[in-house]
This record gives structure tokens, C-alpha cells and sequence, in this order.
């Protein structure tokens, strides 16, 4: 059986197992009070939670059979190392910013997130299957260190993210590439912030009314809508601001598309999940969610992608 094949297959495979483990056993009761972790899972959605597990990682799959000859697929101790140390440093540093003191308007919770860097940076740095581990594991611990319980379609949605954002090496031409993605990316951004500007009236189910004792009672941000607007101009500027550093440019331009998509899919499941309506998914949870990470990105992935350059050319790698 080919190496890498067995490799993809294992990763994969670990990924679901553990999602299971967590949703069907350990989310099933409730937590115990103190307890460091909260892995409590709606039950009465629980299975078709598990079915979007299921379909995002048969997506990762289907990529990797499509494109089953590319070196992006190697994985070794060295990359089974890195998926470890990011889906730790997701987990801890989602943890640090996935509290109410960072929540956005939005239709659920909701937070900045600037650790979205890290998923972007992993899949960037060492391939799609790292940055899929790196997001989707290390958002799953993230979220049960704060104590809210489990979305497990947002962590398969973040192991997307990473995903994506590793599939640059798929291709031969990174400019071309490149250029492909912004068209696509720029698409998608308009197309949201078009359907926002329909449905102004979306509840904001996080706002509380103290003097009425209610939630929702205002409307989704002007900055919340736009947000993905102002991160996509910011993402093209940090690709023409580092035209000469194709390692930066490809990394916040893929990153940015493993943003939107990964967010897609998590808030899109959400309408089956949850019953919410296109709009609500959208504009009161795509939106939120999206625009911030894309501002995040544009300022932090570079950071990150200089470093671990300026890192290994000290080391001499």
C-alpha cells in the first residue's frame, strides 16, 4: 500500500475517532464541576453534528485522492510533530481569546479570534494535513477549555481553514495561483456583504436588554457585516505589499481563502444543525466570524511566516 496513502488515511482517521470519542462518550454527561475540561455536546443534535464531521473530513479526503501524487501529502514524524505543538498552541491561545470579553455581534458565539493565525500559518508552513489537525483538534480543546460545550462542526469548519491554506502546494505556479484565489476570495466577500446589507433586520441573539431582561433585541454591526470587506482589501495589500516575498504573499492570500471557506462550511451546516435560515447563517454567524479572522490574518500571518523564515535560516535549513 503506498506510504502516503496509509500516512493521509491514519491522520484522517485519528481525527474522526477522536471527534467520536468526544461527541458520543465524553460529551455525552455532564461535566463535573471544576472540571478543567467542558467536552459536553448537544445530544439531541449530535448525530447530524457527527454527520458534518464526517463530510468535512471525506472533503479533506477527496482532495487528497484527486491529488494523491503531490509531495504536499508526505506525512512523517516530523509533520505528526507539528500537528501536536499547533493544535496546543490553538487550543491554548482560542482558549485566551474565545471568552465574552472578546465576543462580536453576531447570532451565537461569536469571538476574536486572533489565534486563526495559527491554523493558517501550520497548513501554510507544513501541509494541508497538519493545518487540518492543527484547526480542527486544537479548536475542539480550545472550545472545552472555556467551558461552553462543543460545536463540532466549527472544528471540523477550522480544520478547513488550516486545510486550505496548505493546499498552495498543490500547485506549480504561485502566482497563478494566487491571483485565482483573490478573484474567488473577492467573490465570496462581495457576495456576504451584499446579503447583509438585505437582511440588516438579523437579530444580534447576544446582545442582552438588562432593563427587559431579553436577547436580541438590536441588529447584527455595521462593523460585523463589513468586516470581511475591510479583511479582504487588507489581505490584498499584504500580497502586493510582500510581491517580493512570495512565501508571505502565498501564505495570508491561501489563508484567506481557508478563512472563507472553512467559515462556509461551519456556518452552512448550522442551517441543517440548527435550523437557521441562509440569511441567519450568513449574516449572523458567517459574517462575524469571517471578517475578524481576515483582519487577523492580513496583520499576523506575516509575522508568523517572517519568523519561522528568519528562524530557518539561522538554524540553516
Amino acid at each position: 500500500m503506498d506510504k502516503k496513502f496509509t500516512s493521509v488515511l491514519i491522520s484522517l482517521v485519528v481525527i474522526l475517532a477522536l471527534f467520536a470519542v468526544v461527541m458520543f462518550v465524553l460529551g455525552a454527561g455532564e461535566p463535573a464541576e471544576g472540571a478543567l475540561f467542558n467536552f459536553s455536546v448537544d445530544q439531541a443534535s449530535v448525530v447530524s453534528r457527527f454527520v458534518f464531521v464526517v463530510i468535512g473530513i471525506a472533503i479533506a479526503f477527496a482532495v487528497y485522492f484527486a491529488t494523491k501524487s503531490n509531495k504536499a501529502w508526505e506525512v512523517g514524524t516530523r509533520e505528526v510533530v507539528w500537528m501536536g505543538i499547533g493544535a496546543a498552541l490553538y487550543a491554548i491561545f482560542s482558549y485566551v481569546f474565545n471568552g465574552t470579553v472578546f465576543v462580536v455581534p453576531s447570532l451565537s458565539q461569536v469571538s476574536l479570534r486572533p489565534a486563526i493565525a495559527i491554523p493558517m500559518f501550520f497548513g501554510y508552513a507544513f501541509g494541508p494535513v497538519v493545518g487540518f489537525f492543527t484547526g480542527a483538534v486544537g479548536n475542539m480543546f480550545g472550545d472545552a477549555f472555556t467551558g461552553f460545550g462543543l460545536s463540532p462542526q466549527w472544528s471540523i469548519g477550522n480544520g478547513l481553514v488550516g486545510f486550505v491554506s496548505g493546499m498552495w502546494m498543490l500547485f506549480s505556479d504561485k502566482k497563478k495561483s494566487m491571483d485565482t484565489v483573490l478573484y474567488v476570495s473577492g467573490a465570496l466577500a462581495l457576495l456576504t456583504a451584499v446579503l447583509f446589507f438585505l437582511n440588516r433586520g438579523e437579530a444580534n441573539m447576544l446582545f442582552y436588554d438588562v432593563d427587559n431582561g431579553i436577547f436580541g433585541d438590536q441588529q447584527i454591526s455595521i462593523f460585523a457585516g463589513l468586516a470581511i470587506v475591510i479583511g479582504f482589501v487588507l489581505v490584498v495589500g499584504a500580497r502586493y505589499l510582500f510581491r517580493n516575498n512570495e512565501e508571505v504573499a502565498t501564505a495570508v492570500t491561501w489563508g484567506m481563502l481557508g478563512n472563507i471557506v472553512g467559515l462556509l462550511f461551519a456556518a452552512l451546516s448550522d442551517i441543517v444543525i440548527n435550523g437557521f435560515s441562509l440569511a441567519a447563517a450568513i449574516v449572523g454567524e458567517f459574517l462575524p466570524a469571517a471578517g475578524p479572522n481576515l483582519i487577523f490574518a492580513a496583520i499576523l500571518v506575516p509575522m508568523l511566516v517572517v519568523a519561522y523564515a528568519s528562524t530557518r535560516r539561522q538554524s540553516g535549513r
